[in-house]
């Protein structure tokens, strides 16, 4: 028995947060501004913002001493920049479009980037974890003001949050997917 083809509909979206409010009319309808503040939206956004968070940390302390701390620092930047990019991209798809956002959040393609990022985002937390703790501290103890050791401890546990934030985006999207909203 041949299958036809798969049709997957796109509800269309109410509207209510499409454009910028000017005066008494509402401009640039073509963005879906309202995306920003959904559920969805802020756990987007709030992963995009603490990823950056941790990136501008890692570049701004952590270059110098990269390398006391070995593969650690390059897993957690790498990680980080693959992280953020790749939410950046979806967010922008997400605003720009509506039906992007249906068809990108109905498929498995959320569910695997967010459980990947979170695997991600904990491994590298706790690798940086040891080596910060093993390696920093005691230049932390022996140097006044040593600002990489504050800044890296920092580091791994925003990645903490970052990875349990898409642990969470992912058990959302996989329902989603399975269609259970």
């Amino acid at each position: 028995m041949t299958r036809g083809p798969t049709i997957v509909r796109v509800a269309p979206s109410g509207g209510g947060g499409k454009g910028i409010k000017c005066c008494c009319c509402r401009c640039c309808e073509c963005f879906n501004l309202g995306y920003l503040t959904s559920h969805h939206g802020l756990i987007k956004l709030a992963e995009a913002m603490l990823g950056g968070l941790c990136q501008s940390l890692l570049v701004k302390y952590g270059m110098s001493e990269a390398s006391s701390m070995g593969s650690a620092f390059h897993s957690f930047l790498t990680t980080a920049s693959a992280c953020l990019l790749t939410t950046a991209l979806l967010i922008t798809c997400y605003v720009l479009s509506s039906n992007t956002q249906q068809l990108i959040r109905q498929s498995i393609f959320e569910c695997m980037f967010n459980a990947v990022a979170c695997f991600l985002y904990l491994s590298a937390s706790s690798y940086m974890g040891v080596a910060v703790n093993f390696y920093l501290y005691q230049r932390y103890l022996s140097i006044s003001m040593y600002a990489a050791y504050p800044a890296m401890t920092a580091v791994y546990y925003i990645g903490i949050v970052v990875g349990i934030l898409h642990g969470v985006d992912g058990y959302l999207a996989y329902k989603y997917y399975k269609g259970y909203r």
